[in-house]
């Protein structure tokens, strides 16, 4: 790394983990002894979503937050527990390792998640995801999360 200053070369002072994802360096440039702060964190892969129409999309974790949001309204589920589902759905997209992603899996895992956390809160976008037309459709999927 090169100071900002003078261009020269430097050397790492203090380096500690800043949040879960970053690192800071503070560093002293070994020329004119100035000192400044650097962050580095892992740049992760940019995941496309592939729409059941086939068009794609870049992959916008607040799209996925909104929906939760709008099936939790109302309901006991925090912001902090809706954050902690979004980033834990956003996880198991970048372990699968592909670069695109089908909008159905998406929706299949915040189905997965919202089932363990809020039941009202996942029959609520179940019946959105799934397009439910009758009360019967309904009805079927309250049976099938009540075995």
């Amino acid at each position: 790394m090169l100071c900002l200053k003078c261009h020269n070369e430097t050397r790492v002072i203090d380096s500690r983990e800043d949040t879960e994802h970053s690192i800071r360096r503070r560093r002293e440039c070994l020329q004119c002894a100035h000192r400044f702060t650097t962050f580095e964190r892992a740049e992760m892969p940019r995941l496309i979503v592939v729409k059941r129409d086939g068009s794609k999309t870049p992959f916008q974790k607040e799209k996925i937050a909104q929906g939760i949001a709008k099936a939790a309204e109302k309901r006991p589920l925090s912001l902090a527990d809706i954050h902690r589902i979004v980033e834990t759905i956003e996880q198991q997209l970048y372990d699968r390792g592909d670069d695109e992603i089908s909008s159905r899996v998406i929706g299949e895992l915040v189905m997965q998640e919202l089932r363990t956390v809020d039941t009202v809160s996942y029959l609520r976008f179940a019946s959105v995801y799934k397009a439910f037309r009758s009360a019967n459709a309904f009805e079927k999927e309250l049976k099938a999360l009540q075995r």
